[in-house]
């Protein structure tokens, strides 16, 4: 079934931009400056505490080869809540930062170049301590912030998921948004191939750190991009969804 269509597809999988690529024009090598690494959010932001990793009681320890070896994709929850601590560890294993050094932010998954395009929004339904709403994540200081609360949330995000029901009844639904020019500052147009493989590790750290919290969860890559970024309140241009994941306690 090979067809030209099909070329230019697959033509993204591959790594020949990298040698078309003039690097020295790059925004970075013109000496511009970089953007920030994390969205800034208004001063009188609503901001909310996140149990820090060093007092963390509840987030049992199981080993990496426990973790891969259980590791599915799981669509079914139980009406059990996610606890906050729960979440807070969900958050930091998949864009936890562990080090500030200069313009950098050295994080608990890899990106190309250290760059860490991506926000991470939440739709809250059932975690403790937390009204259902829409809620951003602040690595770099490990709190979230209040971006918005939808009426119908539960209807709008399993819409925004092309009507995968498990994304509006799972305690909390990770929605990871990109900001391309944190990683095209750097690569120009070589940052598009990149960009995805990064999303992949973020998504599987998900996958097994929800193992050593007795929950489950199911990456979507298949939803409807503009319903998704309104409910995000985003742009669409600047700021795009790029991947989902729905967490629940497991049945």
């Amino acid at each position: 079934m090979k067809n030209e269509t099909n070329k230019t597809y697959r033509s993204f999988l591959k790594d020949d931009i990298r040698l078309e690529t003039d690097f020295s024009r790059s925004d970075q090598n013109l000496g511009k400056v970089a953007p920030p690494i994390e969205k800034p959010c208004p001063i009188d932001a609503n901001k909310i505490d996140l149990p820090s990793p060093d007092s963390w009681k509840t987030v049992s320890e199981i080993s990496v080869r426990e973790a891969i070896a259980q590791r599915a994709s799981r669509r079914k929850y139980s009406s059990q809540s996610v606890t906050l601590e729960e979440l807070s560890f969900l958050l930091w294993a998949t864009q936890g930062v562990r080090k500030r050094t200069a313009g950098a932010a050295l994080r608990t998954v890899p990106s190309a170049g250290c760059r860490h395009a991506f926000e991470t929004y939440l739709a809250v339904f059932n975690v403790e301590g937390l009204p259902k709403g829409i809620y951003r994540y602040l690595p770099l200081t490990h709190q979230l912030v209040h971006e918005s609360t939808p009426e119908h949330l539960e209807e709008k995000m399993t819409a925004a998921a092309l009507g995968q029901t498990f994304a509006g009844s799972a305690a909390v639904t990770f929605i990871w948004t990109v900001i391309p020019y944190r990683m095209e500052w750097r690569y120009a147009e070589a940052s598009y191939k990149v960009l995805a493989l990064d999303a992949g590790h973020v998504c599987q750290n998900l996958y097994l750190a929800c193992e050593s919290i007795g929950a489950g969860t199911c990456a979507i890559a298949a939803y409807d991009q503009k319903k998704s970024d309104q409910l995000l309140g985003i742009d669409g241009d600047d700021e795009f969804v790029i991947y989902m994941s729905p967490v629940g306690k497991d049945k």
